[in-house]
């Protein structure tokens, strides 16, 4: 019998423990969301979720979703159209959302997606952005036959916005800001294609005289993070990771392809920047489609760039503001850049010394 009673009795209190424990982890998770937003008197417009809910008329027309959460569209009472990001299940203390707050909140650059407002209404988060008409770049440069398809003349417009946004963020601001997920996906398109940085989940802060920034995991997304974010032998994390991701980035914007492709006719064209950088060297023609002279002379330029952006190490890589240069000048002021290499291992020594000979006569 007293055994019963203790089973009885017992495992509801347990539940309840566990509950209890439960509720209070979460309401401190969002109690340091709301002091850090009312420490931070950021310009952003505060929203409750009733009107989150009747600007997307109870959430009627999804643009996307991915790990974050989902996106729709809504329209403010003012008139224009806004993008809304409910954000999922919170990690740890609401870092994310706080990160995103905190970075976007405080940024006005035409290639920088704008942060109207936020939510914050017990586990319910959200951020309001600007309406990005022309969605994410990876639509558009991975598109299939049918859908739009971008001139070389506009790719090219794109990634120099897209290489302007990223030196704001490492240069132009009070504190540098590491983006951390440079990819098409978190490029937007507004109704003049003009490109817009967004998704700041990853972003990480520091002051401009830093010049390495302390990381206790490895963040991004594979296949356009730096390498350093793996091998801690070729140099410390800093701004130059986003310039390896613009790299990537860059790459793919000038093939119009992904660039690792297990379905290639040929083995050697598996991982594009290797079988393309053979091309450049011998000066061959970039055979990537039925390409006009003059976009020739663009995608080319792209990818020197980007074979620069891509070097193994960081200290070999160009900052962005001289990409931005690289990418506004001639073609013919532009150096091949010697062979980069997939992993610190394949590189000798006398490989290092030819870069940092190429890097200074090409950067000094």
């Amino acid at each position: 019998m007293a055994w019963a009673c203790k089973i009885v009795f017992g495992v509801p209190l347990i539940v309840a423990l566990v509950i209890c424990k439960w509720r209070k982890r979460h309401s401190s998770m969002y109690e340091n969301i709301e002091n850090y937003l009312e420490q931070n008197h950021l310009a952003p417009i505060r929203y409750s979720y009733k009107e989150i809910k009747k600007m997307t008329e109870g959430f009627k027309e999804k643009l996307g979703e991915g790990g974050f959460g989902s996106v729709f569209k809504a329209k403010l009472r003012s008139g224009p159209s806004v993008a809304i990001k409910m954000l999922g299940k919170a990690k740890g203390n609401g870092q994310d959302f706080i990160n995103e707050v905190a970075t976007i909140g405080r940024i006005h650059h035409q290639n920088v997606v704008q942060l109207i407002g936020f939510c914050v209404s017990g586990s319910k988060r959200a951020l309001l952005y600007e309406f990005m008409s022309n969605g994410s770049l990876d639509k558009l440069i991975f598109s299939k036959e049918g859908s739009v398809q971008l001139s070389y003349e506009k790719i090219y417009n794109i990634s120099v916005g897209v290489a302007r946004g990223i030196a704001y963020l490492h240069h132009g601001c009070e504190m540098k800001i590491l983006h951390f997920d440079i990819k098409p996906h978190n490029i937007l398109l507004d109704e003049n294609f003009i490109p817009k940085i967004s998704d700041f989940g990853l972003a990480k802060l520091y002051p401009v005289e830093n010049s390495i920034v302390t990381v206790t995991a490895a963040r991004g997304t594979i296949g356009y993070m730096a390498p350093e974010l793996f091998y801690n032998n070729i140099g410390g994390i800093s701004h130059k990771a986003d310039v390896y991701s613009f790299g990537m980035l860059l790459m793919e914007m000038a093939s119009k392809r992904k660039n690792l492709n297990p379905h290639a006719d040929r083995s050697s064209q598996i991982y594009f920047p290797f079988w393309i950088y053979d091309r450049i060297r011998e000066e061959e023609d970039i055979d990537i489609q039925d390409l006009t002279e003059e976009e020739k002379k663009i995608a080319k330029k792209m990818i020197i760039v980007a074979l620069w952006c891509i070097q193994l190490k960081p200290n070999n890589r160009p900052s962005m503001n001289r990409v931005v240069e690289m990418l506004e000048g001639n073609i013919e002021d532009l150096k091949i850049p010697p062979e980069s290499t997939l992993y610190p291992d394949e590189m000798s020594t006398d490989d290092d010394q030819t870069i940092n000979s190429e890097f200074t006569d090409t950067f000094s």
